[in-house]
């Protein structure tokens, strides 16, 4: 399936819509970072890779636009964790919070 991400800067929020569902991951943007405070996707979307899609592209928002990412999300932190790529861009790569 083919999933698209959303920028809702009024809910400072990126969401997917799928069908009358919304997934979307809530975040802080800073002059030079931005955070990534909660992650929730209902869970009639669970195991159809909404949640790593949400958190590559939100990973790849903050790379484009020179951002330093601070995942307070266990969600995104996991995702970076477990992508190389991402981690030289996160704030909190294999620290503790």
């Amino acid at each position: 399936m083919d999933y698209q991400l959303i920028n809702n800067e009024k809910e400072n929020r990126f969401e997917v819509h799928i069908e009358d569902l919304v997934a979307f991951v809530d975040y802080k943007l800073f002059k030079d970072k931005i955070t990534y405070t909660h992650t929730e996707v209902p869970k009639e979307l669970s195991g159809k890779g909404v949640g790593s899609f949400i958190a590559k592209s939100v990973l790849d928002y903050a790379a484009e636009h020179k951002l330093k990412v601070k995942p307070y999300c266990p969600f995104i932190k996991a995702y970076i964790d477990r992508h190389p790529e991402y981690q030289e861009n996160s704030l909190f790569h294999n620290k503790q919070e």
